[in-house]
């Protein structure tokens, strides 16, 4: 970190579930109906909230007095300016620090788990009570960072999106997407499918491991560190026109996907987010394959074994 400027810390976050009922429904009152009709209770969101509120409150105390603050919604990430020395805290699930990583430049992401137990926490690895401690370690550059892999999809004209966890090509209102496929291997095929989908290690545990267990191709799926992607066609239709010969593969460091569209219209978005998408008119050309960056996620140290209370003899 710079001597001469303290450190930033970002902390990002979205609106509960809680939050966003009141600003549909206006009152608590008319949230609780809504969920009545549905099933659910009110008691189960104002305690999920009361929990993301809590580990905001623990994170933000957790900053030294001495430091810069700022925080940003996940809605206004794509109108926030990150700056090179930042220390960025995602408190949420792990989709946040996905949605993330796009809008990052190597800043070190602490994820903070606000329900620890009810998240997967494969990206947040942090209690708020540990948030003190990890930022020291970030500032003092002796914290434990793995670098994750990203995926990126680039148009012939210039344009890219990237995603941690995975990209996806084909129709926006999920109709058939008819293109022309080139391998790493240079093996081409015309199709017409539901879509491509490029996956990296960190995203080995979401879609694309639903599609490798349908397939039982798990052997395609890399390590969560691996610097490497995995790519599955989703149902491929067989046709006088079209194959289903290429449909799942590997990509490592130089190999790429090709995509041709001949199609009027696909989209390419990352990590779920449809509404972040570039456009591929007839003829375009996408390339897919590992992003120039990484995530930089700031990881707990490894434990040392616990020690063991031995009873006394005769107890």
């Amino acid at each position: 970190m710079s001597a001469t400027l303290a450190p930033r810390v970002v902390v990002v976050s979205r609106r509960s579930e809680l939050d966003e009922l009141l600003v549909r429904h206006g009152t608590r009152a008319a949230a609780a109906h809504f969920l009545r009709q549905r099933g659910r209770d009110l008691d189960e969101v104002t305690t999920r909230h009361e929990a993301l509120q809590s580990a905001l409150t623990a994170v933000d105390a957790a900053v030294p007095a001495d430091w810069r603050r700022g925080a940003v919604d996940r809605d206004d990430l794509p109108r926030f300016l990150f700056g090179p020395e930042d220390i960025v805290v995602a408190v949420g699930q792990d989709g946040l620090v996905a949605n993330l990583a796009k809008y990052l430049a190597d800043q070190p992401v602490v994820g903070v788990d606000p329900e620890p137990g009810r998240n997967a926490g494969v990206l947040v690895r942090f209690r708020a009570a540990d948030t003190a401690r990890a930022l020291r370690a970030v500032a003092d550059r002796q914290a434990a960072v793995r670098a994750l892999a990203m995926v990126a999809a680039r148009l012939d004209d210039g344009q890219q999106i990237a995603g941690l966890n995975e990209v996806y090509a084909g129709h926006a209102g999920h109709q058939s997407a008819r293109y022309r496929l080139v391998d790493a291997e240079g093996r081409g095929e015309r199709q017409s499918s539901s879509g491509l989908l490029v996956a990296t290690g960190a995203g080995a545990t979401g879609w694309s491991a639903s599609i490798a267990a349908e397939r039982d191709r798990h052997d395609v799926l890399p390590e969560f560190q691996a610097n490497a992607l995995s790519w599955f066609v989703r149902e491929a239709w067989p046709s006088p026109a079209t194959g289903t010969a290429l449909t799942s593969g590997t990509l490592g460091t130089g190999q790429e996907l090709r995509l041709v569209c001949e199609s009027e219209r696909l989209v390419v978005f990352a990590d779920g987010v449809e509404s972040d998408h570039l456009t591929v008119t007839w003829g375009q050309q996408i390339t897919i394959g590992l992003a120039d960056r990484r995530l930089h996620l700031v990881v707990p140290p490894p434990q040392s074994a616990r020690r063991i209370r031995l009873r006394p003899t005769g107890s």
